[in-house]
């Protein structure tokens, strides 16, 4: 235990893992986020609006088509 503390070199360490799992999360978040949003967009129109099934399901099918577009991963370019 005496020898961790002069092992340790700040800035050596190698952090591949740890970004994989931040862009995973942050990338898992966003998609079930959307998925939430529809469902309760559709549950809400069909049910509490009284709009019926198919008002419903157009207006759920419009935002996880906005969604997609919208939250998809752009091009990274690379100068």
């Amino acid at each position: 235990m005496a020898n961790s503390a002069q092992e340790y070199h700040k800035g050596e360490m190698e952090i591949a893992d740890q970004a994989a799992t931040f862009h995973g999360f942050v990338g898992m978040t966003k998609w079930c986020s959307l998925a939430l949003a529809t469902s309760l967009l559709f549950l809400t129109v069909w049910l509490c609006a009284h709009a019926g099934f198919m008002r419903a399901a157009i207006a759920a099918i419009v935002v996880l088509v906005l969604g997609i577009l919208l939250l998809k991963e752009k091009p990274s370019s690379s100068h």
